[in-house]
């Protein structure tokens, strides 16, 4: 089996989407000599801000000297990018030695797993095979039901910022939502969270009270932005002053302010971890398709949100970084997105759109899209191809505009190779 084979496998699985219990990864697992108990984890849930800090995260263990694993989802530009250790993505010899490995196992089970189910046990064999000090681990979707819970007590089990997502799943109110990320608390754990409404705050407290684990909220309120450029922020957090951080946003700082609270949780567990480490770990992470700056003649931002809150900091962002500039907006969105209320906040600051279509079955063509946005009041052209649509929307910026992509992570890995083809990047 090469890469490919393994990752056509992973795709081939006969469950799709999500089908909630840990019976069948725990099956799996079990068929694997449960690689998962001999590694230590910090346990990332919520609905935005997980990548980002997890990211963080692991920059920061990975200063310190710890080989660090990182487990995410979904990938920006490539399946490889959602399992990594020490910041290199699994390699493709190991990918294909891996799944050929669990294969057999998965095809042997009366129930299969899902997708999610099975790359999650891949992602466990490999950071046991790589011997990591350390996983930071983020969650699918949801807490208790994601098959990354099947862990045991995470160092720290930590949950960011939460909205209404995956309704049908996780709870129709952000109450409800909370509890199920509580989930992945385990009896006589660590805990921190991003803080949110009173009523969620109370959830949390609840359920660290009835498992018996310590609670450490973000410290939100000594955050101090000093400065912001495109280069990026830097900032006070409590007793720590002039932190440089390259991922731009204000919900980046309340991100960072999370991740500083999980630092001092590791060491207060007796993790080696110092001042200069948090410093450089922070300063040195990266994070790729989240307002991410990709070329800069023209300038071309990439940014990944797809959901009300993603672009309320996408608008955020745009005021607060490309006022006085020509911003083309290079956008595609899937079919069964409630796309009015995506495109509607962002209107009044693009000049112009250049629809394209995402490469993926539940796409919304470029010319329906365009047809939205003119009817709308916008100003918008439909282009055939991704390629076409780079190029286009690079012509409409000029030297001194923005092209700002948004809209489907879909289209990122199309778009990202356009821009290698014409030498941009």
């Amino acid at each position: 089996m090469n890469a490919a084979q393994a990752i056509e496998y992973i795709h081939s699985v006969c469950w799709k989407g999500s089908i909630p219990g840990l019976g069948r990864t725990q099956t799996l697992l079990a068929k694997m000599r449960n690689p998962e108990k001999k590694l230590k984890f910090v346990h990332i849930a919520g609905t935005n801000g997980k990548g980002s800090t997890a990211a963080m995260t692991a920059s920061i263990l990975r200063k310190a000297g710890y080989r660090t694993g990182l487990y995410t989802s979904p990938y920006i530009y490539r399946f490889h990018e959602r399992m990594q250790v020490d910041g290199m993505e699994i390699s493709d010899q190991e990918l294909a030695e891996i799944t050929e490995y669990v294969k057999p196992l998965a095809d042997s089970m009366e129930e299969s797993p899902t997708e999610f189910e099975l790359v999650s046990c891949i992602a466990f064999e490999y950071f046991y095979r790589k011997q990591c000090d350390i996983v930071v681990l983020e969650v699918g979707m949801g807490g208790a039901m994601d098959s990354t819970n099947v862990i045991e007590v995470p160092e720290v089990a930590v949950i960011t910022n939460i909205g209404l997502d995956h309704t049908e799943y996780l709870g129709d109110t952000i109450e409800k939502i909370a509890e199920t990320k509580s989930g992945i608390f385990k009896e006589n754990g660590h805990v921190v969270v991003y803080r949110g409404a009173p009523s969620v705050e109370e959830v949390y407290e609840r359920v660290c009270a009835e498992k018996h684990v310590s609670l450490k909220k973000a410290d939100f309120d000594s955050l101090v932005l000093k400065s912001h450029s495109l280069e990026g922020q830097v900032f006070d957090c409590g007793s720590r002053k002039d932190l440089v951080l390259p991922l731009l946003g204000d919900h980046q700082l309340h991100n960072a302010a999370v991740v500083l609270a999980i630092a001092d949780t590791l060491i207060e567990e007796g993790w080696k971890i110092s001042e200069q480490n948090i410093y450089d770990g922070i300063r040195d992470v990266r994070w790729p398709g989240r307002f991410d700056i990709v070329c800069r003649q023209p300038l071309f931002i990439i940014d990944g949100g797809h959901n009300p809150q993603c672009i309320e900091a996408l608008v955020k962002n745009i005021q607060d970084y490309l006022t006085g500039k020509t911003v083309i907006a290079l956008t595609g969105v899937l079919a069964d997105k409630d796309y009015a209320d995506m495109y509607r906040p962002v209107m009044p600051l693009v000049d112009r759109f250049v629809c394209i279509t995402p490469p993926n079955p539940r796409k919304l063509e470029a010319v329906q899209l365009a047809q939205y946005l003119q009817n709308a009041g916008a100003q918008a052209d439909a282009c055939g191809t991704i390629a076409e649509g780079v190029q286009k929307a690079m012509e409409l910026a000029g030297g001194d505009g923005v092209v700002l992509c948004f809209g489907s992570l879909y289209s990122i890995g199309s778009i990202r190779d356009a821009l290698v083809e014409m030498g941009k990047i």
